[in-house]
């Protein structure tokens, strides 16, 4: 159990594994976690920024890797992954995007394989990082899985909804535009007031819809194996490992509703009325 030197209840030891790494500005110096309250806006989490940019980067390292490595030849298992995750995507993609774009399969790919990678270090037992990091750095609070912190999926779905509202206006112009939200579904000027604010609770919950879902199934899960090792430990075996198995297909999942949903609302942003 990673502690801060002391031992924790039930309810502190939920806490103290659902707190993240805090950095503000404070009294003009740095201050960290507790003493972050106040800072509002001006927190840094730095280990969803750590976790989640380290995890990028291996992503990046890794299909550079296997792209420099790959052969005509009889593929290694490792390629033969890669090239399975790239052909599915780049399917999924051509299938389901009206239109034209040469950046829709690899972001289709970046987002899928990222999200999947952040959620995977949920399947980390949950004191083995935290605990490490404790004795050896003297960290106290440490968040391994950047996708329950809902900084950091409300960042991704916002990066998608600024890309929908720049397709939207490339493709259709500020007219078009304009028109797509006051005009649609009802295709009359007196229900212009109607129709603004109708397509606009449309347009805003996509982002929101998007970042809400992936954090609340992964806070879930994660919650649930912190309950887990709150057992005895002849317990914790006999439910961790089922709940572990069932979890890999809400990793999986969460990670291909995201990047599915990110490719029909850039589909949909290039599609003119």
């Amino acid at each position: 159990m990673a502690t801060t030197g002391e031992a924790l209840t039930a309810s502190g030891y939920i806490q103290h594994h659902l707190t993240n790494a805090k950095m503000c500005s404070a009294d003009g110096g740095v201050a960290f976690n507790y003493a972050c309250q106040d800072a509002g806006f001006w927190t840094w989490h730095i280990d969803s920024l750590l976790f989640s940019v380290g995890l990028g980067v291996l992503f990046l390292w890794l299909f550079r890797k296997a792209g420099k490595k790959a052969t005509t030849g009889v593929p290694g298992k490792f390629q033969c992954f890669v090239e399975m995750c790239v052909e599915g995507v780049d399917k999924i993609a051509k299938d389901s995007f009206n239109g034209r774009n040469a950046v829709i399969a690899p972001l289709g790919l970046t987002i899928f394989v990222w999200i999947f990678l952040m959620n995977l270090m949920d399947l980390v037992p949950i004191d083995f990082i935290p605990e490490a990091a404790n004795r050896l750095l003297g960290v106290p609070y440490l968040k391994i899985v950047p996708t329950t912190d809902l900084n950091v999926t409300l960042g991704l779905s916002l990066s998608v909804f600024v890309l929908i509202v720049f397709y939207s206006i490339k493709v259709k112009g500020i007219g078009g535009f304009t028109k797509e939200l006051t005009l649609q579904p009802f295709n009359h000027w007196l229900l212009i007031p109607v129709n603004l604010v109708l397509e606009t609770v449309t347009l805003v919950a996509k982002p929101i819809s998007l970042a809400l879902r992936l954090f609340g199934n992964l806070y879930a899960g994660e919650l649930i194996f912190i309950l887990i090792a709150l057992m005895p430990w002849w317990a914790q075996f006999a439910l961790s490992v089922p709940w572990a198995i069932f979890h890999i297909l809400v990793i999986v999942l969460q990670a291909f509703i995201f990047m599915m949903l990110t490719i029909v609302y850039l589909s949909m942003a290039h599609e003119e009325h």
